[in-house]
């Protein structure tokens, strides 16, 4: 028996393509996950990679992974990524994707649809990076 796809990504013809998200996840399951605010700590709640954006966005993929797995999903049953960056400026976008592509590397990545917004700060000074996540799952 063929796998169950619980979520479908999609571009609509006509829309820009991004290569790090799809404009649309359509989803099936029955269970939804939601991951409140991730950032950059690890298991003893110290900051990882402190003014290093890269690092700290491969890190908050390293603690979504952890949490999605203790949900019972993965990357492919995420809906939607929300990415909060204190502080953003567009010259910072290179460095975001270049710890979205050190996670790549990691894990086997989804690229279902994604926003980024700037922020004045997050939680606590040294995180440059929050995600909130949801998935579907059957």
């Amino acid at each position: 028996m063929g796998e169950i796809m619980v979520v479908t990504l999609i571009n609509p013809d006509g829309h820009v393509r991004v290569p790090i998200y799809h404009h649309v996840a359509v989803a099936t399951g029955s269970r939804q996950v939601h991951l409140a605010g991730q950032v950059a700590w690890n298991e003893n709640g110290e900051l990882v990679a402190p003014g290093d954006l890269a690092g700290q966005v491969a890190q908050v993929y390293r603690n979504v992974a952890r949490a999605l797995d203790a949900a019972g999903a993965t990357f492919h049953d995420v809906v939607r990524f929300t990415w909060y960056a204190a502080g953003w400026k567009r010259e910072m976008y290179d460095a975001f994707n270049a710890g979205i592509e050190q996670a790549a590397r990691e894990f086997d990545l989804a690229t279902p649809p994604l926003a980024l917004i700037g922020v004045d700060i997050l939680f606590e000074p040294g995180i440059l990076v929050e995600a909130e996540v949801t998935a579907i799952i059957d």
